[in-house]
């Protein structure tokens, strides 16, 4: 087994692996059955406008799939593989999946077609339930895709054989004998250019049956463009052909649309014709079952789908579990009604993966990693083209099953992203994501931070530990869905090593993870933990995304205080805000858990720090751990200022403001102090936010930590206090104007 979980296969070359069960699914029952009734609609000139329209999209995408097949050792699976190794094994089952059902149920279609031309040339048989000569004919079918699929390839040459000498006998023809005066034949009424395309474009999909063979090729890079740009070209010149022999035959007859069998009436040896269709069917029916199970199998050998379905069978390795749930499938489709209601669906299906193929050559080719190397180089306008001509097709053909098979792909991809699976392969996504982010940080670069458009970039220090959750959970309601948060944590730096610091990493994302909280993790070794967290504070960021806030825990002790001091200090001077968040009555178990959901604002003012405490409020009450608190505007009254006049002017404000507050005014009496004043306002509420002052320019580091020390101590009467200083330079007090 490969490193992608291949095995050896039969070793086909390009005529027999690829361009065989491809250009036999391409030239299949529209051309022998409804092509007179696209060139009866369309006349000549747009019926080669239509086939060249048509063969188009398909070329694109074997130009892309060319360019994907050999730019890495292509696996089993065929457009699964290609699709899951660009986008991951989540697109690829999503894509995968519904190929493989729409592969085996489409089967049961060229069945019926078969049984349907074998009852029209035996009357005899016309008394047996066609689904019992289908049932029949699948099992004869089934048998030999199962067991063999160097069998049934044998078997597709006799098929190919037949289809030449009926096209043969067709060209060779001409004017069929006892055609009726045109004016005697009552032709239906004419359907439009795109109505006539949903019905012919199905007849230029075959190459995915190709391509599902790659794991049984013996040099898929070579293969599979030679395989599948031959038949895409021999295809396309037998359907100019045949609308040009049918006009020289017939002109514009009104029969073109009214008789299906016209094809046949023109043949020279109209028995010929009739073998070809036979065969189109069962070549059509025969490469579905060969290419359906390996995409299975595929699925199966990278953990998508149980490991049973990928188990292989003799020297080609032939998925006999695959098999026969798809012969299961197209039994059921055979006998079930309804079927073609589902049919518009599965076609879509089909035209995904062709877009997803282009897109997927398109993005390669664009961001060019050193891994893109591909030997068949396709530009990436090319593939682009392919992608946008698909999704124009989709749309053409049917708008409901467009809708409906996204809807379906992308049921499937959400489920496999639930079940977390761990791809054993790189994929595209993260040069994609690179190459945006790329992008945007140089166009971010030139836009300067603006009130408008402020949103919290946290750098939480201390916080990327199990002994301080609260401190992560005020980080995460922070920011939550809004702004950047970094979770970072200082470890001592001896005996450090980079396998140390990943694991540490990946415990603390764990960790924040189950605690619902969205964030980096950064840790970062230092000979102590102040003088890591300064490292942090001056250096953290990438160019335009630097944190404009830092949070951290109030000093619990004297001594913590001056590492506090010197780290809060530090980011005011840089033009950080700073957030410092001190446990109050529940101690730092509880801090931010207990007391009722009411969040209090303490203001002084429109200037200052007051509107960043609004605005970091506001935020807290947008996330899930405080959603619909109370939020409560107070003010304590200085001397001489009327209270009355106090409250209208908040309410005031907040009215013009928009936000939905309530308002209380403190006045001290009886020989309290503002601070007993305030301890007692807010002993009932969940947070309370107070105005933290700037460092003095010459402060020593020592004093302003004693100064958030003293901070620590007057929150004992709420479960969290945050003191924060807006040092930014923005003016947040134009978000409430």
């Amino acid at each position: 087994m490969g490193k992608d979980g291949a095995q050896g296969g039969y070793g086909f070359g390009a005529f027999k692996g690829v361009f065989t069960p491809s250009i036999l699914t391409i030239i299949g029952v529209v051309m022998y059955l409804r092509f007179g009734w696209v060139l009866g609609n369309l006349g000549l000139a747009r019926t080669l406008l239509l086939v060249t329209v048509c063969n188009s999209v398909t070329f694109l995408t074997g130009l892309s799939l060319s360019a994907l097949a050999t730019n890495r050792t292509v696996r089993g699976g065929g457009a699964y593989y290609l699709v899951s190794r660009a986008f991951g094994a989540e697109a690829g089952a999503a894509v995968g999946i519904p190929l493989f059902v729409s592969q085996a149920v489409s089967v049961a279609f060229y069945v019926a077609g078969f049984t349907e031309a074998l009852q029209d040339a035996f009357p005899s048989l016309a008394g047996i339930d066609p689904r019992v000569l289908g049932t029949a004919t699948l099992a004869a079918l089934g048998l030999l895709a199962t067991f063999s699929a160097n069998a049934a390839l044998k078997a597709q040459f006799f098929i190919m054989g037949a289809i030449a000498l009926s096209l043969a006998s067709f060209f060779l023809g001409g004017a069929p004998e006892g055609l009726p005066d045109a004016a005697a034949v009552q032709a239906p009424a004419g359907k439009g250019f795109f109505f006539v395309l949903a019905v012919f474009f199905p007849a230029v999909t075959g190459i995915l049956s190709g391509l599902g063979m790659s794991g049984d090729l013996a040099d898929p890079g070579k293969a599979i463009p030679a395989g599948t740009l031959g038949a895409i070209a021999t295809g396309y010149a037998i359907y100019l052909a045949v609308p040009v022999a049918l006009h020289a035959f017939v002109g514009n007859h009104p029969a073109l649309v009214s008789d299906p069998g016209l094809f046949r009436a023109c043949a020279r040896w109209p028995g010929l014709v009739l073998l070809g269709v036979w065969a189109a069917c069962l070549s059509s029916a025969l490469g579905s079952l060969l290419a359906a199970p390996r995409v299975l199998q595929a699925l199966s050998r990278d953990r998508l789908v149980p490991p049973a379905l990928g188990r292989g069978y003799g020297r080609g390795d032939d998925p006999r579990a695959a098999a026969a749930l798809a012969f299961a499938l197209a039994l059921a489709a055979t006998w079930a009604g309804g079927v073609d209601v589902l049919a518009p669906v599965l076609t879509m299906v089909n035209l995904l993966v062709y877009a997803l193929l282009n897109l997927a050559a398109a993005l390669e080719e664009t961001v060019r990693s050193p891994a893109w190397r591909p030997s068949f180089r396709v530009p990436a306008a090319v593939s682009a083209a392919g992608f946008a001509l698909c999704c124009a097709v989709m749309l053409l053909v049917s708008p409901g099953a467009t809708v409906a098979a996204v809807l379906v792909v992308g049921a499937i991809d959400w489920l496999m992203v639930r079940r977390r699976i761990r791809a054993r392969w790189n994929d595209l996504r993260r040069s994609l994501l690179r190459g945006t982010v790329r992008a945007t940080l140089r166009r971010l670069v030139h836009r300067p931070e603006d009130e408008r458009n402020w949103q919290p970039d946290v750098l939480a220090l201390g916080a990327a530990t199990a002994r301080r959750p609260w401190l992560a959970d005020l980080a995460g309601a922070l920011s939550r869905d809004r702004g950047l948060l970094t979770l970072a944590s200082v470890v001592p730096d001896a005996g450090w090593t980079a396998e140390r610091r990943a694991e540490a990493r990946e415990t603390v994302r764990d960790w924040a993870a189950k605690r619902g909280i969205d964030a980096f993790v950064r840790v970062h070794p230092a000979p102590d933990a102040w003088t890591g967290m300064r490292e942090l504070v001056r250096t953290y960021g990438f160019g335009p995304l630097a944190p404009n806030t830092v949070l951290l825990g109030a000093p619990s002790d004297a001594e913590s205080a001056d590492g506090a001091g010197s780290v809060a200090a530090l980011a005011a001077r840089l033009r950080l805000n700073v957030a410092l968040a001190a446990p109050g009555r529940y101690g730092e178990e509880g801090a931010g858990t207990g007391g009722p959901r009411r969040i209090d604002v303490w203001w002084r003012g429109r200037g200052g720090n007051a509107p960043f405490l609004l605005a970091l409020a506001c935020l807290l009450r947008q996330s899930r751990a405080w959603e619909g608190a109370e939020l409560r505007l107070c003010h304590v009254a200085e001397p001489g200022e009327d209270p009355v006049r106090a409250e209208e002017s908040l309410r005031t404000f907040l009215a013009e403001a928009r936000v939905r507050a309530g308002v209380s005014i403190v006045s001290p009496t009886g020989g309290r102090g503002a601070r007993e004043a305030i301890a007692e306002a807010s002993a009932g509420t969940g947070i309370a936010l107070f105005g933290l002052r700037p460092p003095a320019p010459d402060e020593p580091d020592a004093a302003y930590g004693a100064y958030l020390f003293s901070c620590r101590n007057a929150a004992g009467g709420v479960p969290l206090a945050i003191f924060a200083l807006a040092a930014e330079g923005l003016d947040f007090g134009s978000m409430f104007e």
